[in-house]
């Protein structure tokens, strides 16, 4: 089991990758997306705190945070994510995947909410 996780400073616009494995990789299975999650789980020291925004299964098909369970669908969309249509009123049925995290997932992006005393710079040298 093996996630690649993506992790976005918003102070600084900068955002940063990691691998997470084994028993850290099976902690984050059944988690949602909006989920906070501690810095532990990502190699990072246990002061800072992670939302979780998103992500992509091994397929390419992009997590839509309003779609209940892990499973995917195909959905009509108007925007949002998923489908960004050109002109106004077009619709689109899109093929999307659940919230919640699951094997299938191979990217999860997460996002800072709480900093810890370390910067990133100094961490991901």
């Amino acid at each position: 089991m093996e996630f690649k996780v993506i992790i976005s400073d918003p102070k600084t616009g900068k955002a940063y990758q990691r691998t997470v494995t084994g028993a850290n990789a099976n902690r984050l299975i059944g988690k949602q997306v909006g989920d906070l999650i501690s810095g532990t789980i990502v190699d990072l020291p246990p002061d800072y705190e992670l939302q979780i925004t998103g992500g992509t299964d091994k397929d390419g098909f992009p997590i839509r945070p309003d779609l209940l369970g892990s499973a995917k669908r195909k959905i009509l969309l108007s925007g949002g994510v998923g489908y960004k249509p050109k002109d106004r009123g077009v619709r689109k049925r899109k093929t999307l995947r659940g919230k919640v995290i699951s094997r299938e997932i191979s990217q999860i992006n997460m996002k800072i909410v709480k900093h810890g005393r370390v910067p990133l710079e100094e961490i991901f040298k």
